[in-house]
This record gives structure tokens, C-alpha cells and sequence, in this order.
């Protein structure tokens, strides 16, 4: 507006003023035709002279009338840049038909720089992002209307309903024809949520619309983890919440015809809604066009839509599109290679409270992959993703098929789950598509620091595992930064010690693609662990060469271990079956070491053979949100000491004869589900249950005193002697549910419900709550998979690149021991006192235990 003022006032000025009399263009006398011999620009330093000639869209040479409308339009001209608080055109002189004119200007200010007051660095770094402001932008007053509308904009977003802005500008003494901007911001209080009503909802009640804001709450003394606040971004976002809820219950016309914002009190607002609600719709009539390839019968029954049912939005989306519980009309036809396949839902007529619908569709031709192409993987060697993949050049496209793949892109663990993408690219000319997945490699190396307490002393543990190595590039120059790595092998190294009581070391190292044409996994590991009770392991006798000698009576244990094993992925029933077996050998060597075995002296061999089939579809390892997995297993001796050597009595056999070569079946089964029971899929229930069996060979030798279970805290040790799974169950002293001889029989059951606070790959930390209950038993009479002790409790899980999963929990044991249990006389009192006892539990890993 202030621009045009100037210019109407330029008009009223030189109205009167001829041509021939100063510099003044006359326009009373009667029209003469001139060539503008020349244009001079005046008080313009920053600009190119020849680019404003050019803008104002004079010409040199060219033929300019006196009066015509070309002076005005080229003052309007040069307005409209924006880059001038002042302009006139002079007659600078003339010579004979020539006219020579001068454009005078004043160039508006640049800012130099800007900066913000009442604001945090946060908020300022914000509206930076927003602002777009820059060194030599120049200062209009369309600017600052504009910078102080963004700035309003932002705060009363974020609920300071309340806001103002404004602008200071002061010359800047450094720089000429520049000023710096201040922009004052006032917040005011940020505004809370009194009170959200409804009208017009008769459907739907008022609680129920509540439900649905979810960014929208209403201030509640109990509502201490979600703050009540009103923004305004959010706000829309839940409007569109309830409108796509009555939808569901075919409100086909549902809208929100108003909604009322106003101040309850200086600190908080209500908030009503009004909504028209319009007639529930039925479905009259569905028809197809343009199907070819399945027949109107069979997308019927996909559809499952019929004649009286609600015309419900989301469900026939979700059957047309993407259905999360089942199929859809798009699986089917994009999972067989239709990837132009389109599919259009029309109300083809609609009458009183009835619909009819056509749903028309195009099948296009089948395309088949052309490319496959792997983005952004810097350090796992492209033949490690490419053997996972499900899509392979020359196949028929298949959405499942890029499903699978992501999938197990996941599961692998080289990659940031939450960043996977993919890429179908599709060339209709000659009916290809190439598909590009996008990777992010994320840290899974892990390096184990910590201490424990086994056997009244302090265990220390030091242990690295590579998630992502590669052998063959040991000797490869270029390969250590800082290990050789991209071949997806893992190699594990760990070693334990609390000095002279305790040492142990272990050694593993696995290769998931054997030979690397099929996915057939090969692992090998040893293990080797000393234990004993005396601190001193020399005497003061001394032998011929004057050194001390070992002591014959030192109390230890010697444990040795290697196991071999394969493994197999499966086609049948699914590929989601592996098949896994394991060949070991375990040697104890004892020496007056009496206090766990029936025997001191002597040793124990147990080879043993392990089966272990498997199936696992859970969608990512470190926070699973669906799928489940199964795991059946069998482990047994291999040596039938006893039939080879004729024993049949073993009444008469000492215990070290007894056990001279372990004779034993064992068999273990575990499940784990995972359900998201939230929209997003981030709340999730995870349900897990287990049991093991240990049986001996024959009736008159029994069940060994090796490998047997011990339930009971968090199933951390800090080593295992004689093969013993140490399982968790938390809310009780580690190991005391079980007899001090550990037992044969085992049953855990666990309900957690988890919610994730960052799922940032470099930090994934999640919430849990948790219901267990589990027991142990030695003989079979006294087994009883309802009679459990239970616990409940609360704890969080930490995922750190470098040191794996770490967990604290607190857990509520409810029930008293059975008789016989290890922790029996000081768990049972405390129960009856108060009826439970509350402990903490540290877990390291992903599992707790075996079950």
C-alpha cells in the first residue's frame, strides 16, 4: 500500500510540470514522440546500473511518447522489485529529437545480521530453520510483517496461545546502507487444557472422543506422564482422528462444523467441538470391472464385504490395500507380479442410507525385476545382503517377496531397523522394475566389561564379540579398521577370573553361508574353566630343582568343552524353519573337591549329540514388534557307557563309576509372541513360556547331577560348573526356587507389556511391565505346570552398540518356597511377614536364561 501512495503522490507532483522547463517531463502539452538517447541510474551502489535500466523495461534507442503510460509503468517497474524505499524518472536533458532521462532511487536497507531475545537457543535454532534469513536480505516492511507472523506462528503452535513478536532495527556502523534486527519475543504462559467438550455426538461418546486426541489432553492430577498443552498442529491432527473413527462406523458425512477455543482462566482454555455426525451408511452393492486374472467369486470372499454391512472406510481400504491382520486385493495381485495394478473404489450410486460401490480395476502387465541394488551400506560387503534377499533379477515382482527381505535385513542386526527402506523403480516401457534398498549400518560390535559375584568372590569378565567379521580379509592390506569386517561372521572371545578361584575362557566362531551358496550355518567353540577353593596351589615342599611343589590336596575343578555344529534353513513347512545340530564333548577333572558333586575325585566325560529345530518370524531382534518364535530341542549322550560295558546293576558302582560317562536325554521346549497392541505398533505384549525335561537312561542310574535346571532371579551366574541351565525368575534370590541339586522337571511362564522410549539404534531403551510364574521339580509324581511361584514387577532395557542389552528390573515375589528349595527359610519368613518381597534384578543380554 505504501509504495502505491508514494506513487500517486509522484503523479500529483510532476503533473503540471512541462517538458522543456528544468528537468521536469511535462505531460499538458500535446504529444511528442522522442528516442530515449540515453538512461544514467542515480544513488543505486549495490546493484548492477545496466540490470535496473533493464527492469524498469526502458530501452536505449528505443521511441518513447511524452505524456504515455511507459514513465508510469516503468516507475511500477522497479516498485515491484522490492529493492527500493524511493523512486522517481527526471528529464536529465534533450538534444534535438533525443531525450536523455535519469532514474533516481533509494536503495532499501540490507540486515547485516539478526538476533532474537526471549527465547531458548532451541527455539531460536528453530526459527532460524523457519525464518530464512540472511546476510544482505533486503529490509522491507512486507519482511517484517512477515517475520513477525512466523515467529507469533511458531510459539502459539507450541501453546503460548498468547505470543506476540516485534521488530527493532538500529544502522549498523560497520557495514553502509545495512541495520540489525531484533526480533522480541513475548511467550506468555503456555497454555494447559481445562476442559474438552463435545456436541452433537450422539455415537461416539464424549470419553471416547477424548481417547482419540491423543497430542490433545485435558490437565489431570494422574496424567503425570503426558503433559496437557494445546497445539495447534496436534490439535488438527486429532480432529482428523475422530472424523476417521466415525468413518469406521460408516458416518460416511461426519464433519466438524466448528470448534471453540477460549480462556477458562489466565493459565488454561476449553476447548468444544461441534460435530455433525450425518447417517450411518450400508453397503447395498459391490460390483467389479476390469478384473481378468481372478475371478469376482474370489476377490469377494478377499474383500469380505457384503451386502448389510457398514460402509466402513478403513476396513475397505484396508482389504483393497494393505491389510495388517490378512490379505488384501493388492497382495494378491502385486505378491503375482502386477506392479501397475491399481485398484479404485467408487460410489457408484448412493440412496437414503444405502451404497452401492464399484471398484474398478486395472491389472496392467506382470513385470519382472530387472536390477537389485544395494544404497548405503558402508561396511557389510554386498554378497552378505544379497544372499538374504527373497528378490532376485528375473523374477516376478512381489511385494511379500520385498517384505521378506526387509525383514531379514532387520534380523541380520548389520543394519538400523527403523531406517530400512525401499525403492521400486518401475520402467512400464518394458514392463521391469529395479529395486533399490536403503541401508544404514549401525554399530553391533560389543566389548563385555563388567563383575559378578559367584562363590562368595568377586568375577570379573572381559569379553569381545564381532558381529560382522570377515576371515578372508585377515591378510587383506587395508582390511584392520580396526578388525577386518563385512562377511557377517561373528566371532566371540570372552575370559572370567576372580584370581586363584575361578578362571575361565571361551573361544567361538561362526559362519552363517558355508561355502556361501546356501544359508547353512557353521559354528565351532571351546571352552576351558578352572575353579578351586584354596588360594594357595603350592606347598613349601620343595622337589630336586629346588621349586616348590603343586599341592596334591588342593580342592578344584577342571572343566574342558569344544562342540561342533550346523545348521540349516528350512523350506518346509515355511523358510522361517531352521534345523540346527551340534556335536560336543565335556570333560570334568575333580580333586578333592566334594561340596557340589557326590563324588571328590575323579572325572566325567560327556559327549553328547544336540537336535534343535526352530522357527522364528519375528520381524526385528532388538525391539520386536510381531511375529513369535519357537525352539524345540533334544540333547543327549552318545556314549551308552553302561550297555557296552554290561553294567547292569549300578547298586554296587561308586558314583565317580556311575558317572564316568554321562547317560542322558534332555529336552527342552520355548515359544515367545510378539503382539502390538497400539496403533503404531510401539506398545507391544510379549508372551513366553518354557519347559525342560532331563531324564537319566535307565531307571536303576537315574538322572545325573549334571545339566539339571536351577530356577530362581535374574539367571546371571557368575560361571556354571557341572552344565546346570541357570533360568530366571525374577522377584526371587537367584537360583533358590530350585533344590540345592538342581532339578529335572522346569515350567516358566512370562507376560511383558513394553514401550519404547528411543529406538535409536546407537541407544534403544525400552519400558517394561512384567507378570512370571515358573517352578522346578524332581521327580515326575510332584509335577504340576499350574503350581508356580509367581512374581510381577517393573524394569527398563538399555541396547548400547558396544556392551549389548542391559536390563534392571525390580520384582515382587509372591509365593513362599516349596520345601527343600535353597532360599526356603529366608524367602518364606519375609513372605509371611508381609505377604511378598521386593528385590533387583541386573540382566545382561537378550534372553533371561534358557526359557
Amino acid at each position: 500500500m505504501l509504495r502505491y501512495i508514494k506513487l500517486l503522490l509522484f503523479f500529483s507532483l510532476t503533473l503540471n510540470v512541462a517538458l522543456g522547463q528544468n528537468n521536469y517531463l511535462d505531460y499538458q502539452l500535446s504529444t511528442r514522440e522522442y528516442v530515449l538517447g540515453g538512461i544514467s541510474i542515480e544513488g543505486v551502489t549495490h546493484l548492477d546500473h545496466e540490470i535496473v535500466i533493464q527492469k524498469s523495461g526502458l530501452k536505449r534507442g528505443g521511441k518513447l511518447a511524452i505524456p504515455s503510460d511507459k514513465i508510469s509503468k516503468a516507475i511500477s517497474n522497479l516498485w515491484e522489485q522490492g529493492l527500493f524505499s524511493e523512486v522517481a524518472i527526471y528529464k536529465e536533458k534533450t538534444q534535438g529529437n533525443n531525450l536523455f532521462l535519469r532514474i533516481k532511487l533509494k536503495e532499501s536497507p540490507r540486515m547485516s545480521r539478526y538476533s532474537f531475545s526471549g527465547v531458548s537457543k532451541s527455539e531460536a535454532d528453530q526459527l532460524r530453520d523457519d525464518l530464512d534469513l540472511y546476510s544482505g536480505k533486503i529490509i522491507t516492511e512486507a519482511l517484517k510483517v512477515k517475520v513477525k507472523k512466523i515467529s507469533r506462528n511458531y510459539f502459539i503452535g507450541k501453546g503460548f496461545l498468547k505470543a506476540q513478536a516485534s521488530i527493532i532495527t538500529s544502522n549498523d556502523t560497520l557495514v553502509n546502507n545495512s541495520k540489525i534486527l531484533k526480533i522480541n519475543i513475548e511467550k506468555g504462559e503456555r497454555f494447559k487444557i481445562n476442559e474438552i467438550t463435545f456436541d452433537g455426538n450422539y455415537s461416539l461418546t464424549d470419553k471416547k472422543l477424548k481417547g482419540l486426541m491423543k497430542e490433545t489432553k485435558e490437565k489431570k492430577w494422574f496424567r503425570f506422564y503426558k503433559r496437557s498443552m494445546f497445539q495447534n498442529s496436534l490439535f488438527v491432527q486429532d480432529k482428523d482422528k475422530i472424523i476417521e473413527k466415525y468413518q469406521e462406523i460408516a458416518c460416511r458425512d461426519a464433519k466438524i462444523i466448528l470448534d471453540t477455543i477460549y480462556d477458562f482462566d489466565d493459565k488454561t482454555i476449553n476447548i468444544n467441538i461441534t460435530i455433525d455426525e450425518g447417517s450411518q451408511y450400508y453397503i447395498r452393492d459391490v460390483e467389479w470391472s476390469g478384473n481378468q486374472k481372478y475371478s469376482t467369486g474370489l476377490l469377494d470372499t478377499i474383500l469380505g464385504i457384503k451386502k448389510g454391512d457398514l460402509y466402513d472406510q478403513r476396513t475397505l481400504d484396508a482389504k483393497l490395500f494393505m491389510n495388517p491382520n490378512g490379505s488384501d486385493i493388492s497382495s494378491l495381485y502385486m505378491d503375482d507380479g502386477y506392479l501397475f495394478f491399481q485398484v479404485t473404489p467408487v460410489e457408484k450410486k448412493i440412496e437414503n442410507d444405502s451404497v452401492d460401490l464399484e471398484i474398478k480395476v486395472y491389472e496392467g502387465k506382470q513385470a519382472r525385476i530387472k536390477k537389485v541394488s544395494i544404497l548405503g551400506n558402508t561396511k557389510t560387503s554386498d554378497h552378505v545382503i544379497l544372499r538374504d534377499m527373497y528378490t532376485h533379477p528375473g523374477d516376478l515382482f512381489s511385494r511379500d517377496a520385498i517384505i521378506r527381505t526387509q525383514r531379514q535385513l532387520a534380523q541380520n542386526g548389520y543394519f538400523d531397523p527403523e531406517k530400512l527402506g525401499v525403492n521400486p523403480i518401475p520402467n512400464p516401457t518394458d514392463g521391469t522394475v529395479d529395486i533399490d534398498y536403503v541401508v544404514v549400518e549401525r554399530p553391533n560390535d560389543q566389548i563385555e566389561l563388567s563383575g559378578g559375584w559367584g562363590n562368595n568372590s568377586l568375577v570379573g569378565t572381559l569379553g569381545v564379540t564381532f558381529n560382522n567379521f570377515s576371515a578372508k580379509k585377515l591378510f587383506k592390506k587395508g582390511s584392520w579398521s580396526p578388525l577386518p569386517s563385512g562377511d557377517g561372521q561373528r566371532l566371540s572371545v570372552r575370559a572370567q577370573s576372580s584370581g586363584y578361584f575361578f578362571q575361565s575362557y571361551n573361544m567361538s566362531f561362526t559362519e552363517p553361508w558355508l561355502g556361501g551358496k546356501k544359508p547353512n550355518s557353521f559354528t565351532i567353540s571351546a571352552f576351558r574353566s578352572i575353579q578351586s577353593y584354596d588360594r594357595k596351589f603350592l606347598t613349601d615342599t620343595l622337589n630336586s630343582d629346588g621349586n616348590k611343589i603343586k599341592d596334591p590336596n588342593r580342592r578344584i575343578i577342571k572343566i574342558t568343552g569344544i562342540s561342533v555344529g550346523l545348521g540349516k534353513r528350512l523350506k518346509w513347512p515355511d523358510d522361517y524353519f531352521s534345523v540346527y545340530y551340534e556335536l560336543g564333548f565335556q570333560y570334568y577333572d575333580l580333586n578333592n573337591f566334594g561340596s557340589i558333586f557326590s563324588f571328590s575325585t575323579g572325572y566325567v566325560n560327556n559327549p553328547y549329540v544336540q537336535w534343535k529345530i526352530s522357527r522364528n518370524s519375528i520381524d526385528q531382534p532388538l525391539y520386536p514388534r510381531s511375529g513369535s518364535s519357537l525352539t524345540f530341542s533334544v540333547k543327549t549322550s552318545v556314549y551308552p557307557y553302561s550297555r557296552i560295558n554290561n553294567i547292569k546293576d549300578h547298586s554296587g558302582l561308586t558314583d565317580q563309576e556311575k558317572y564316568k560317562y554321562l547317560q542322558y536325554n534332555k529336552f527342552k521346549f520355548t515359544s515367545s509372541w510378539f503382539t502390538p497392541v497400539s496403533r503404531n505398533k510401539k506398545l507391544v505384549i510379549n508372551t513366553r513360556l518354557g519347559f525342560g525335561l532331563l531324564n537319566g537312561w535307565n531307571k536303576n542310574l537315574g538322572a545325573p547331577p549334571f545339566e539339571r535346571f536351577y530356577l530362581g532371579g535374574s539367571g546371571l551366574s557368575g560361571f556354571a560348573l557341572d552344565g546346570r541351565e541357570i533360568i530366571a525368575l525374577r522377584g526371587y534370590d537367584e537360583q533358590t526356587i530350585s533344590s540345592t541339586t538342581g532339578d529335572r522337571l522346569i515350567s516358566k511362564y512370562t507376560l511383558e507389556l513394553r514401550y519404547p522410549v528411543s529406538l535409536n539404534p546407537s541407544a534403544t531403551v525400552y519400558l517394561l511391565g512384567f507378570l512370571e510364574g515358573g517352578n522346578s521339580w524332581n521327580e515326575y509324581k510332584k509335577y504340576n505346570p499350574f503350581k508356580v511361584k509367581r512374581s510381577a514387577g517393573f524394569g527398563v532395557r538399555i541396547f548400547l552398540p558396544m556392551f549389548g542389552l542391559l536390563g534392571l528390573d525390580y520384582g515382587f515375589g509372591f509365593d513362599p518356597l516349596d520345601p527343600g528349595a535353597q532360599g526356603e527359610l529366608n524367602h518364606n519368613s519375609q513372605i509371611q511377614a508381609k505377604g511378598y518381597r521386593g528385590q533387583f534384578h541386573f540382566t545382561i543380554g537378550m534372553n533371561i536364561g534358557e526359557l
